[in-house]
């Protein structure tokens, strides 16, 4: 389980302190999503998303306090209005546009299924008979519901993280897991005892999510135009990734606030 981060945090292109001090943005953060969101090996808060949020802090002149949650619980915490905005990977859907408003999107994704090299699984269709892993309340979730039938999924297991869903993974408990392509590719790159096998168009960008037509989405949205425009978020894309964003995608390309 994700241990809880609730700190205040200076943002800070060169250091994230924590501290004391009253926030000025509480964000929601799923925080066992490398390399989006995550601890690293000395308990800091760091990640692709995370670099965004605390850039766009500090042009505001704002402190930021991080607040851990499970990917599905990310949606209620803007809507109750314990979090300003949360981040996660969340990805624009007209269906969770009727209950939260998104800024623009700041990366393009597809999903991925990654198996156990061991497994013989080279496909979805290998899935067939066995079980299928996915992060609760996520695109893979969604999909893998949707799909059950066709590739005869004997289950579909749900998980609050990515990486216990991998262990599971590993030990065979369940054949692959339906996750986000780009994160997927990042965690196991050093890890040989998992391939991706397959993967599936879906299209999606990424985004941070506000409360119903917050009035945050308008300040944090401009933000986010300004850095593209200044190639900071494709700077940052380069560190986390190895390369440049593609010219047309969502981390390069000014968009407008998605709208049902």
């Amino acid at each position: 389980m994700m241990r809880a981060i609730k700190s205040i945090v200076m943002a800070s292109a060169a250091c994230m302190a924590f501290t004391a001090h009253a926030a000025d943005l509480k964000v929601a953060v799923y925080s066992a999503n490398v390399p989006f969101g995550y601890e690293d090996q000395n308990g800091k808060l760091t990640g692709y998303e995370v670099d965004i949020v605390n850039l766009v802090a500090e042009r505001l002149g704002k402190k930021v306090e991080y607040a851990s949650t499970p990917f599905h619980m990310l949606f209620s915490a803007v809507q109750s209005g314990r979090a300003d905005f949360a981040i996660g990977t969340i990805t624009v859907t007209p269906k969770r546009l009727e209950s939260i408003s998104f800024s623009q999107p700041w990366i393009d994704s597809e999903l991925c299924l990654t198996v156990a090299t061991k497994s013989g699984i080279q496909n979805v269709e290998g899935l067939a008979g066995k079980g299928a892993a996915a992060v609760t309340g996520s695109v893979g979730e969604m999909w893998a519901s949707t799909n059950q039938p066709k590739y005869k999924f004997s289950e579909i297991r749900r998980y609050d993280g990515s990486v216990e869903a991998f262990l599971d993974v590993a030990a065979g408990r369940v054949g692959g897991v339906f996750h986000d392509c780009p994160s997927d590719a990042y965690y196991i790159k050093d890890k040989p005892q998992y391939k991706i096998v397959d993967h599936i168009a879906t299209n999606e960008q990424f985004a941070p999510i506000f409360k119903k037509d917050s009035p945050l989405v308008a300040e944090i949205n401009q933000e986010i135009t300004k850095l593209k425009e200044e190639g900071e978020i494709d700077r940052i894309h380069k560190k986390w990734f190895g390369d440049s964003a593609p010219d047309e995608s969502s981390t390069k390309k000014i968009l407008p606030i998605p709208k049902i």
